[in-house]
């Protein structure tokens, strides 16, 4: 022990002093390391989480306490001679330990002397697909790993192809658990040359090959002596080395997209958001888009004060030299390297829900801080990952990949995702249950996206509706086959006319005998069949008249997305509830009798569903009320509360 008698003062002094001076001195370089954000992927138990908890280990990421848990679960679960189960760090779920694989896409983080690392573990079986994407979308580089054992396996090859297809530059062929096959490079040579055979066909132009044990620790920080032959780097040097995204974007133009319009008072409006490429300076000139606007740069606002310059990766406020409408969603772009804007694209799409995707259903579509509805056309094709074959699809499957075309609602600010991920990413989301169903990467627009334009026209739908002196409505009859629909909208537009009203009856069966003759019954059938008919209703309600459709129009989506495409409070939704029993009992077309007997597929209420309206603006039991009385209390709602005199 050392006596403080002993210790003059003012070496306590010089001491306390040199080493707060090293530790300032370490967090500074620490600060400005750059981060590398990479992945693990591959086949089940290729030793992807083995490979994680290696490097958390060795790297010196683990505290005391954690690497006791850590060595009282490995005993419990048993390792192959090795006292310590290095997949038990990453893999955090019960059930991930119980079963000994990866569920969910596991996030770590380390450090070296060179440089920080995001890595993210991503799960090997096939049904946990959408997971690996989901940890790939924003990653720089990818480590795949194969297991010396088993060679190239499905998964290896969807996991590579998914890589190259999200546009990860960097690639790492690790061929893992060569203590188990000897370190014998013949076997390595072999797994290296079928991997390249297949990287050639799917367009991966470059990767770099390594063999290693993630248990053994070979060429993971450093170079083993148990593969001499081999000359390439350890995989901790390699990941210290490789350019990451941030770095590259910096040398392309500005794009900054809005995510916050900062106004804390009367005297200060900026527009919050993270640079994803190029740089920016004060006084540099800039284009708004979608608007086009152009404006000059005044100041570079960070929470640590102004800067004098900012680049991709950081998140910034930029106030501008003039007054200019931009919000959320818009893009601050070079003003003479702007990037595009559409309506219609060509796109992959990776679709990640359970239920099959429904061509022509409107889904929420997030890209970047724009959000807007959009439609899915059905597949160009579908990949088969196993052979890259180009297969017919009519629609996509979980973890299925094709090539489809999407229109949206409004034009939006893109680039190629090839070129830039932010403005070149999407994801899909469902209307009524809010899940993410589909990532997908925009290729280029459609030409007729850009040569077709909205038309002025004089005649606007006021003028319409007030020639008819009444409001418009579309009155949108839903229920089951045989609920009394079509007997209640024509009692509704004869009363209507009487009135000297201005209407129009669509009926489901009416117009499959024309302008839907082409169409079925499967779901993606009715749901191209609603989606004609609402955009038929709102024409028909911008000339001014009041629209009566009779459909069963099974999904909550579609009504929702006819819902959408009018003014608030025109859309009327009337649900007429009938039991299934008894519009059953009704069967004036003896449809029920046939659907029953097998003979009629698709059958609203018998094998296919019906969803059941949640926020109908009216509701029509016909088991407690005529369909005359029924269609007096509809005019009345209709028409009650008009400023025109009936």
């Amino acid at each position: 022990m050392v006596h403080s008698e002993n210790i003059d003062a003012d070496t306590i002094y010089e001491t306390d002093a040199l080493i707060a001076e090293d530790i300032d001195t370490y967090l500074e370089a620490h600060q400005h390391k750059t981060m590398l954000r990479f992945i693990t992927c591959g086949s089940v138990d290729d030793g992807k989480s083995t490979l994680i908890g290696r490097l958390l280990y060795d790297s010196k990421m683990i505290f005391e306490d954690q690497l006791a848990t850590l060595e009282a679960d490995s005993k419990k679960v048993g390792t192959q001679g090795q006292e310590i189960d290095f997949a038990l760090l990453v893999d955090g779920l019960a059930a991930e330990r119980e079963q000994g694989i990866t569920i969910d896409v596991a996030y770590r983080f380390f450090a070296t002397e060179k440089r920080k690392f995001i890595v993210a573990d991503t799960p090997g079986h096939e049904q946990y697909t959408r997971n690996m994407v989901t940890g790939a979308s924003t990653a720089d580089l990818a480590v795949i790993l194969i297991d010396a054992r088993q060679g190239i396996l499905t998964q290896t090859r969807r996991h590579s192809y998914l890589a190259h297809l999200i546009g990860i530059k960097h690639l790492v062929v690790a061929v893992n658990k060569m203590d188990l096959v000897g370190y014998d490079q013949a076997v390595y040579d072999d797994i290296i040359a079928d991997y390249t055979a297949f990287a050639k066909e799917i367009g991966i132009e470059a990767f770099t090959p390594m063999p290693i044990s993630g248990l053994a620790g070979d060429n993971i920080t450093s170079k083993s002596d148990n593969t001499p032959w081999y000359k390439g780097p350890a995989l901790v040097e390699h990941l210290e080395n490789v350019e990451v995204m941030v770095t590259a974007n910096q040398a392309r133009p500005l794009r900054m997209a809005v995510q916050w319009v900062n106004r804390p008072n009367l005297d200060f409006r900026g527009f919050s958001g993270q640079i994803s490429g190029g740089t920016v300076k004060p006084g540099d000139p800039v284009r708004i888009l979608p608007s086009g606007k152009t404006s000059t740069v005044k100041r570079i606002v960070t929470f640590d004060g102004d800067l004098d310059e900012a680049v991709a990766g950081q998140s910034v406020t930029l106030t501008l030299a003039d007054e200019i409408d931009c919000s959320r969603g818009d893009v601050v772009a070079a003003v003479d390297a702007p990037p595009q804007v559409a309506d219609q694209f060509e796109t992959t799409i990776v679709w990640m829900d359970e239920s099959e995707l429904l061509p022509g259903r409107s889904y929420w579509m997030k890209i970047g801080t724009q959000f807007v509805s959009a439609t899915v056309q059905p597949p160009k094709y579908q990949v088969n990952v196993n052979n890259m074959e180009q297969l017919a699809a009519k629609t996509l499957d979980l973890n299925g990949i094709g090539v489809a075309e999407i229109a949206t609602d409004r034009p939006i600010i893109f680039e190629p995702y090839a070129d830039n991920r932010d403005l070149g990413g999407f994801i899909l989301i469902d209307k009524i249950s809010n899940a993410t169903v589909a990532a997908g990467m925009l290729h280029f627009c459609l030409r007729r996206s850009q040569n077709v334009h909205w038309q002025d026209v004089d005649i606007d739908r006021a003028a319409h509706a007030l020639q008819k002196r009444q409001e418009p409505r579309v009155v949108w009859f839903t229920g089951l086959s045989g609920s009394g629909k079509s007997t209640i909208a024509n009692m509704v537009e004869k009363r209507l006319y009487a009135l000297g009203k201005h209407s129009f009856l669509l009926d489901g069966d009416n117009v499959r005998h024309g302008l839907n003759k082409d169409l079925g019954f499967t779901d993606v059938d009715r749901v191209e069949n609603i989606r004609r008919i609402g955009e038929v209703a709102k024409l028909m309600a911008d000339a001014g008249l009041i629209v009566l459709t009779a459909f069963i129009s099974p999904f909550r989506a579609e009504r929702q997305l006819v819902r959408s495409m009018l003014p608030n409070d025109e859309f009327i939704e009337i649900f007429v509830d009938t039991p299934l029993s008894v519009a059953e009992e009704r069967d004036v077309k003896g449809l029920y009798k046939k659907a029953r007997a097998g003979e009629l597929k698709n059958f609203t209420g018998i094998d296919s569903d019906y969803e059941i309206p949640e926020n109908a603006e009216m509701r029509i039991d016909t088991t407690k009320m005529s369909p005359e009385e029924a269609a007096e209390i509809i005019v009345d709602k209709i028409v009650g509360s008009w400023s025109y005199t009936i």
